[in-house]
């Protein structure tokens, strides 16, 4: 990265970017509140840094030395600590701020009633956010994939549900797509996109949803560590899209004998990820347990660990979902577990250091 003095000008700040883009390489200009900073983007190994460091306006030219480079906190810390905990917002809701933020919905949207009354059961409960696959990736190919599996018109119908729904319960709209065709239209309606833990490897779909410049939901393959699952949110950020939301939802198990949940969620990765990066951090108990009983434990313990938020999925009569009954918790439920991870996060947020 490259650290422009603090009264550098606008027009050195351009004089660099084009020598940067001499060598191949792609320039990520982030302007804090009493400097600039200039991410180089591509192969380090073409990149001069002594020769950019003689550039007039420039203080100094360095290499930041983990592999997800943008979104790091060393690369922020040059801006004055601004960018220590960013926020995402959508609408009025603050992803990131001092509040927790609370997603909710159907695994799968089935039909325009269903994801009407669970849409007015997820605001009565305290959601902010409506949760809902159209596009279902599934283990089976026997299994029922979502509305989106059926055709592009079907996609489309289920999309204005969502949005429908969001807009009539004043709700932010989240969906997860599968891939690169459903990027544009999945974008026409939902407020955020979701890559699931089954593409977080896929790069062109990554470039492509960044590009969208829509926050991305972006969940933690189960097979992957930290510096992995960050290495690839790094592909959303190079494209200029720093809306990135963190989701831990599950690794892989391990050892013989019988397996209790469906994932071993790993809490410990949310306070690591936020000493690694400014990004929020919110966790989905759902998918990592596999199971409703143990749903309210593992989101008190989520939110008590630091996490930006909970995704839960909650249906009204969770024996009639299509997809993932076992995990999905009722409308009460949901209540219960929003209640009392607000109260939680009053005892648990962190504090500033006030004078005696």
């Amino acid at each position: 990265m490259i650290i422009m003095k603090t009264d550098a000008t606008p027009e050195q700040v351009t004089q660099v970017v084009k020598e940067i883009k001499k060598y191949g390489l792609r320039a990520d200009v982030s302007k804090g509140k009493y400097r600039t900073i200039i991410g180089l983007v591509g192969d380090e190994n073409k990149a001069p840094f002594e020769h950019f460091a003689t550039f007039p306006g420039v203080k100094e030219a360095t290499m930041v030395e983990v592999p997800y480079k943008l979104i790091s906190k060393e690369y922020s810390k040059f801006l004055e600590d601004e960018m220590e905990h960013s926020i995402i917002k959508v609408g009025d809701i603050e992803i990131g701020g001092s509040e927790p933020v609370f997603i909710a919905g159907p695994c799968a949207v089935e039909s325009h009633r269903q994801l009407l009354r669970i849409a007015e059961e997820a605001k009565k409960a305290g959601a902010h956010i409506l949760r809902g696959g159209i596009f279902k990736p599934r283990s089976s190919v026997h299994s029922f994939q979502g509305l989106g599996s059926i055709g592009w018109e079907e996609a489309r119908e289920a999309l204005a549900w969502l949005r429908e729904a969001g807009e009539r319960f004043n709700l932010a709209t989240v969906t997860e797509v599968r891939g690169e065709t459903q990027v544009d239209l999945a974008a026409e309606y939902a407020d955020i996109l979701q890559i699931g833990s089954r593409n977080m490897y896929n790069q062109d779909l990554l470039t492509k949803i960044a590009r969208t410049k829509k926050p991305i939901l972006f969940k933690r393959h189960f097979g992957a560590g930290i510096e992995e699952f960050l290495s690839f949110a790094e592909y959303i950020a190079a494209e200029g899209n720093k809306d990135i939301i963190l989701c831990e939802r599950g690794i892989l198990p391990i050892g013989k004998g019988k397996n209790y949940t469906r994932y071993t969620l790993d809490l410990s990765a949310v306070p690591v990820i936020q000493k690694e990066t400014y990004l929020p951090v919110i966790v989905d108990p759902s998918h990592a347990s596999g199971r409703r009983d143990l749903i309210f434990n593992m989101c008190c313990a989520a939110i008590a660990a630091g996490a930006s938020g909970l995704m839960i999925e909650m249906h009204y009569n969770p024996a009639e979902a299509l997809v993932d009954a076992q995990q999905a918790i009722t409308p009460d439920e949901l209540k219960e577990v929003i209640n009392t991870c607000r109260e939680i996060h009053k005892l648990t947020k962190p504090r500033k250091n006030e004078e005696s």
